[in-house]
């Protein structure tokens, strides 16, 4: 039944919702919203309400938090993005944090080629997106800060993605599936 598996983790999305209603507006997610989601994760786990076990809560807020950190050295995301997907680690587990991280990577390239299209720029997308991939191919030679630099130089829409948004999108999409 849908409310089964949305009511454990109604605090969640209503955090969710909050900072994907935030980053749209300011493109900030404030920490004590990325810390409540986390702490109330870890919390609901150990309190047996939660949609996972309490080492399973820990282990999702690491891996929430280990892979978007790769992107944020890269310049792609901010901070409040990382601490974000931490925190829905928090309350999915290893598995859903990844599950969520790869379908908000898709909503995301979804939003940002829409977004793109609109304003003219598909081109200009697609030829940073190659120089991109071309510097992370190489980035044993270049070094990541050469990698960090050329994706801050790379930059084809006028404001960033509101994470948030795909996350939240992501996180419905996999707890509904």
């Amino acid at each position: 039944m849908l409310a089964d598996r949305l009511l454990p983790i109604a605090p969640m999305l209503a955090l969710l919702l909050w900072a994907a209603v935030q980053d749209v507006r300011t493109r900030k997610i404030r920490n004590w919203l990325t810390f409540t989601m986390a702490l109330s994760g870890l919390l609901a786990s150990m309190l047996h309400r939660g949609a996972v076990a309490p080492s399973q809560a820990g282990l999702g807020l690491l891996v929430g938090f280990a892979i978007p950190f790769v992107l944020f050295v890269l310049g792609a995301l901010g901070g409040g993005d990382v601490k974000l997907l931490a925190g829905v680690g928090a309350w999915l587990g290893p598995a859903g944090a990844i599950q969520v991280f790869a379908a908000a990577a898709i909503a995301g390239m979804v939003i940002v080629l829409v977004q793109c299209t609109y304003q003219g720029k598909l081109f200009a997308l697609l030829r940073n997106s190659a120089v991109m991939a071309i510097s992370l191919v190489h980035v044993n030679q270049l070094g990541v800060e050469h990698a960090a630099a050329t994706g801050q130089s790379c930059r084809s829409v006028d404001r960033p993605l509101p994470y948030a948004l795909p996350v939240l999108m992501a996180t419905v999409l996999v707890v509904l599936m």
